[in-house]
């Protein structure tokens, strides 16, 4: 099974400066085209203490240029490794525009008040299931975390104040290399990367 992409050279003179403002440019026009679901969704990849890999699809909820910001259950697997070992990677995979962002870099919890102000945003349902589940943890049955969520809906009813789980949070992956991949035919493809170098990025091209 193999596709032949079909896309416009992606060239040095393409890129913008900052590595995060070319993200942003990219994810304005996958947004933009409606042809995916859920463009914010990536691979969070991480490693336990013994370098063992795990990888699973989080949203993206933000970023500017301190990073990709993602939250979770601190006690979710996850959360458990990236604080034993902070090195993280993301891979954003935009097959139907044969564009994929690949981010390698080092993630540290936010502040609790960037936590709670997100919270707050979240549909009420998310905000009880943050409290329903001890993510990644082993559990006896749907119906259990069924009556879980169902507790919790009973205390806290529409339009009544969640507080944020103490054990949730957010991540913010600081880069140290993005890498953007533009799809070609032939296996010609473009892979332009953003690495740091003193203060400043530099951008070096790597063979498909």
């Amino acid at each position: 099974m193999r596709e032949q992409y079909r896309s416009e050279d992606f060239l040095e003179s393409d890129l913008s400066p900052d590595p995060m403002d070319q993200f942003a440019r990219w994810f304005r026009q996958v947004a933009a085209g409606g042809v995916l679901h859920e463009p914010n969704a990536m691979v969070v990849s991480t490693a336990s203490a013994e370098g063992r890999p795990s990888s699973r699809t989080v949203l993206l909820k933000q970023y500017d240029d301190r990073g990709f910001v993602f939250f979770t259950n601190y006690g979710s697997r996850k959360g458990r490794e990236l604080a034993a070992n902070r090195h993280v990677s993301l891979l954003f995979p935009w097959h139907p525009m044969a564009r994929q962002v690949i981010v390698t870099g080092t993630a540290s919890r936010v502040s609790r008040e960037e936590t709670v102000g997100y919270f707050r945003t979240r549909p009420h349902g998310s905000q009880l299931g943050a409290w329903a589940s001890d993510q990644s943890t082993v559990i006896g049955s749907r119906e259990e975390l069924i009556e879980r969520y169902e507790e919790l809906a009973a205390r806290y009813p529409e339009g009544e104040k969640v507080p944020a789980p103490p054990d949730w949070g957010g991540f913010r992956v600081v880069p140290e290399a993005v890498e953007f991949w533009q799809g070609h035919g032939n296996r010609l493809h473009d892979r332009l990367r953003y690495v740091r170098e003193g203060g400043a990025w530099k951008v070096e091209r790597l063979c498909p």
